[in-house]
């Protein structure tokens, strides 16, 4: 079978992509903001651009949806 899929209409150009970051590997300012934490969440565009840093993984997907986003997320 050979047919093609255009994909989902509804999430074309809004997928954020969520994934775990270590603090120590980000730039010293960002790390003195971190406070406590030792992992935060970034959300990406499609192209790889670093759109947030947030706390946890649930506010990652909250604010991707207040945003009008789709969040997935990347190991």
């Amino acid at each position: 079978m050979d047919t093609k899929f255009a994909g989902l209409p509804e999430g074309e150009g809004k997928i954020v992509y969520v994934r775990p970051v270590a603090v120590a590997d980000l730039p010293a300012e960002v790390q003195a903001h971190a406070g406590r934490l030792t992992t935060i969440y970034a959300l990406h565009d499609v192209d790889g651009d670093r759109l947030a840093l947030v706390r946890d993984r649930a506010m990652a997907f909250a604010l991707a949806r207040a945003n009008d986003m789709a969040p997935v997320n990347v190991h």
